[in-house]
């Protein structure tokens, strides 16, 4: 097994105070290997979403230990979590995302503009990532031109771009329709596969979950089971 990249001690994450508060987590301990490929479920209400947020660095714990490639997570501020967002995670979600009145090409080049890279060296990134997901041909269309599968195939080159080591995708087959979802998450498979990228996926669909190698139910704010393939 590949060595740790996430490790999370004893988390909790409680929100509001007195009557009103609210304990979304109530004690994970989680570790997630490098390269693997982990499906978040569970129902509504379950305290998955907040794990995610949590682990993405869009949201700190209340008490609890998160390491990320040994780096004390719970202890950095704003400024910090949003640097290594920048330069080590990776987004997808339901929604796409992207900027409607942009071409594929300023969307995925967008990660870049934030790192202050050149903008030719932008634009041969953006089009070398618009070709890995089939969309080489597609560089100059606006959302509005593309099917679904193929916007979330933009929004997949806009998260692997600056090759993070991490990729959490939320839900990024709800939109879509069953044979574009097979297609997107077989890639995404391949992008595990080939990359060695870490993937992190929520969804509430079984059949999306498979193509996971684990699968882990958050119940109650706890890790109720956590299952990995032979």
């Amino acid at each position: 097994m590949n060595a740790p990249l996430i490790r999370l001690n004893g988390i909790t994450k409680k929100y509001g105070v007195g009557d009103a508060a609210f304990q979304a987590l109530r004690g994970i301990d989680l570790t997630i290997a490098r390269g693997d490929f982990v499906a978040v479920m569970g129902p509504s209400g379950s305290g998955k979403s907040t794990l995610m947020n949590l682990l993405g660095c869009l949201d700190t714990p209340t008490t609890g230990q998160y390491l990320y490639e040994d780096i004390a997570v719970e202890q950095l501020n704003a400024d910090q979590r949003s640097l290594l967002r920048r330069h080590a995670l990776g987004f997808i979600f339901q929604g796409f995302n992207l900027l409607a009145r942009t071409s594929a090409l300023e969307n995925v080049e967008l990660p870049m503009v934030y790192r202050n890279i050149p903008r030719q060296e932008r634009h041969r990134l953006a089009k070398d990532a618009l070709a890995t997901v089939g969309l080489a041909d597609k560089f100059a269309n606006t959302p509005a031109e593309l099917s679904g599968g193929q916007q979330q195939r933009v929004a997949i080159a806009r998260a692997i771009v600056t090759s993070p080591s991490t990729l959490f995708a939320d839900e990024p087959t709800g939109n879509l329709d069953s044979k574009t979802t097979i297609e997107i998450m077989e890639f995404l498979v391949r992008l595990n596969a080939e990359r060695g990228i870490t993937i992190l996926l929520v969804t509430h669909e079984d059949d999306v979950a498979a193509y996971a190698r684990r699968t882990i139910l958050v119940r109650d704010g706890l890790i109720a089971t956590d299952h990995a393939k032979p």
